[in-house]
């Protein structure tokens, strides 16, 4: 007869382990908490969705550009025709001509080429959030990447404008000098004082639509506090430094020095760039802080 008895099964050492292990992983608990202001800019996510930064860029260019007739030379016309504008009535009936040497014309188109490059992107960055709500309302990507794609799809723009520029160069004999080197200071950082104040205007529209009619006021009057119709020498020396905190005025300064020649004003970049910096770094905190709610009010 078969016995009835039956020896104990021996449990594996390493089960008794496992089973302790899923018991101990099934006690864990997951707190999730609301992320801080600066932990919502993730450089690395941004970094992976590079692929679609270039996508918005080449479709913002694509619409800007879809069924024109004059397509990429309203880039010329724009800053010509200000020129123009801005020659007469402050060249000449203002006397503002006499306080540059060499032709007030071109004088004013560089300072104009890189001021619409900046008062298009500020305005483009600052609307794209509300053109792109069927996207934000629909999936996840970091928001961030619409306003800037807005910013850098405007150096299109400027590199026409600027081969514009070269031409009038040629025209009126002016050579450039080794100052030009400097070209891509000036250019990078307008890029980043544009989008210091297109991704904080881009988060306030959403929010409060009435910026929306701020944005061209700001621009407006912000033109005027910058040195493009202008010389730097009306505005008084001791004041220089506090005009510098104006983030422009050290970009078209340094961006005209480095195509026209003549002196930098180290103190006044300085200053401009710094400015900037901390633009950038206000608009950035607030975007972050009211991006998870996008979704929701836009």
């Amino acid at each position: 007869m078969p016995s009835l008895y039956r020896r104990p099964v021996q449990t594996p050492r390493r089960a008794v382990q496992y089973a302790h292990s899923v018991a101990h992983a099934i006690q864990r608990k997951l707190r999730i908490e609301p992320a801080g202001a600066w932990q919502g800019l993730h450089l690395t996510e941004l970094w992976q969705y590079r692929e679609l930064l270039y996508f918005f860029v080449w479709r913002d260019i694509k619409v800007r550009y879809k069924q024109t007739v004059l397509g990429a030379l309203w880039a010329i016309i724009q800053p010509v025709a200000t020129t123009l504008l801005f020659t007469v009535f402050f060249g000449r009936l203002g006397g503002m001509s006499k306080q540059v040497s060499g032709s007030y014309s071109l004088y004013i188109y560089v300072g104009l080429s890189l001021w619409t490059f900046y008062s298009n992107a500020v305005s483009l960055a600052a609307s794209s959030l509300l053109g792109s709500s069927h996207l934000i309302a629909k999936i996840y990507f970091p928001r961030l990447l619409i306003p800037v794609a807005a910013i850098f799809s405007g150096l299109v723009d400027f590199a026409v404008s600027f081969a514009f520029l070269l031409v009038l160069m040629l025209v009126y004999h002016v050579a450039p000098s080794v100052q030009i080197l400097t070209l891509p200071v000036f250019i990078i950082g307008t890029m980043l004082v544009a989008a210091g104040a297109g991704i904080l205007f881009s988060a306030l529209i959403v929010s409060y639509r009435d910026f929306r009619y701020v944005i061209t006021f700001v621009v407006q009057i912000w033109l005027f506090a910058t040195p493009v119709l202008y010389a730097l020498d009306i505005v008084p020396a001791r004041w220089r430094l506090l005009y510098g905190l104006n983030p422009m005025v050290g970009m078209i300064i340094g961006f005209r020095a480095s195509v026209l020649g003549g002196p930098m004003h180290g103190d006044l970049v300085a200053t401009s760039f710094l400015t900037a910096v901390v633009l950038l770094a206000i608009a950035l905190r607030y975007f972050t802080t009211v991006e998870r709610r996008f979704a929701d009010v836009i």
